[in-house]
């Protein structure tokens, strides 16, 4: 007689038997990636889906990529000492309280592996991130969203009174991916304040560099004040290094090296650690990039203001649709103008602030379509 075992699924009755696979995987919410631009007929296509940095990467850094190219024969350093030591530099920290991963996803999933066993729970927003719930599920642990309020931001809250003796991890995504909105200063230090300080807090900051809004909290400051808060980023949006997947978590040091142990060994590329490095060293280049996707953020809000939308206040690289039913209709629209958007189902459509071209482009279907 075969046995079955805890948390997979037999083969009905009559049929072969096969690889048993985790039954976990049968209740995971899909991830959609942003779909490739299809041009069409004397029309260029956008993908602006994604929340890609639309700059190509800058010359000293294909330089430090072309370089590095010529030693992939070799492993990278596992303990990626040099990107490390300069993360801690450039955020004002020691390099322990560094650890780095294939991505921020990627060090949000050692997040979760270090603190949750199965049936722990993990808060977080909804909508947000649509990684978390598929982390937390790969992990055995249970997700506990949380709705935003009218004007798609984050109930702290609401979030604060869904934390129970299970819980092991809040998310905070600031500015929330997908509706571009920041939590405030005061409300993040009441919530914490709310939190018992056995819970880890991450405050994920994909989108940081693009924060402009003075009220938004200055997370490395909230960092230092509180021994369970995390801060999670990434080189994927700013520095336009998302094909190489880099990210980082700020942590103390405790659980920094929790983080570092749960890591994938070998998990970020030698090309990767050189390239961030070097972006690192030119941010003074990449900033002046940064301040013109918000400039041209600033441009498409107003003109959409403009135009009748009323729409969450985006202090990230996109703009929000909260548009409900007629989400499906506008992404066909934006379609048939040469623009992929992201839709999130019946609640809205999330567009990047990419070229200019496609953010003109964008403007004119909003124009056409109506203000919701």
């Amino acid at each position: 007689m075969t046995s079955t075992t805890s948390g997979t699924e037999p083969a009905p009755s009559g049929e072969p038997e096969q690889v048993r696979l985790r039954a976990a995987l049968g209740r995971l919410p899909a991830y959609v990636p942003g779909k490739a631009a299809a041009p069409g007929p004397g029309l260029t296509a956008y993908k602006v889906s994604s929340n890609e940095n639309p700059f190509p990467p800058l010359a000293s850094v294909l330089e430090v990529i072309a370089a590095t190219a010529g030693s992939i024969n070799r492993y990278p350093d596992m303990a990626v000492r040099d990107l490390t030591a300069a993360i801690a530099t450039a955020v004002g920290v020691a390099p322990e309280n560094i650890a780095t991963g294939n991505g921020s996803v990627a060090v949000l999933s050692h997040i979760i592996m270090a603190t949750c066993d199965a049936g722990d729970e993990v808060v977080h927003a909804w909508r947000s991130f649509e990684a978390y719930p598929i982390v937390v599920a790969l992990a055995g642990a249970e997700s506990v969203p949380v709705g935003l309020d009218l004007d798609a931001r984050h109930r702290l809250d609401a979030m604060a009174a869904a934390v129970t003796e299970r819980t092991k991890v809040v998310i905070v995504c600031s500015p929330n991916n997908p509706t571009g909105t920041t939590v405030r200063r005061g409300e993040l230090e009441t919530f914490l304040d709310a939190v018992p300080p056995h819970v880890l807090v991450v405050l994920d900051e994909a989108y940081v560099e693009f924060v402009t809004d003075p009220e938004a909290p200055d997370a490395m400051a909230v960092w230092r004040s509180r021994p369970n808060v995390l801060v999670l980023r990434t080189f994927s949006k700013a520095y336009g290094l998302a094909g190489l997947r880099v990210g980082y978590a700020v942590a103390h040091p405790r659980v920094a090296a929790a983080l570092r142990q749960t890591a994938t060994p070998f998990g970020v590329s030698s090309i990767a650690q050189s390239a961030a490095i070097a972006s690192l060293s030119a941010f003074g280049e990449l900033e002046r990039r940064v301040e013109a996707l918000v400039a041209e953020r600033s441009r498409v809000a107003g003109a959409l203001e403009e135009q009748g939308w009323k729409l969450p206040e985006s202090q990230a690289n996109f703009v929000w649709f909260p548009l409900g039913t007629d989400s499906g209709a506008f992404v066909e629209a934006c379609e048939a103008a040469g623009l992929v958007v992201r839709r999130y189902g019946d609640d809205g459509v999330r567009v990047t602030i990419g070229e200019t071209e496609a953010n003109d482009r964008l403007l004119e279907v909003a124009a056409a379509f109506g203000a919701r």
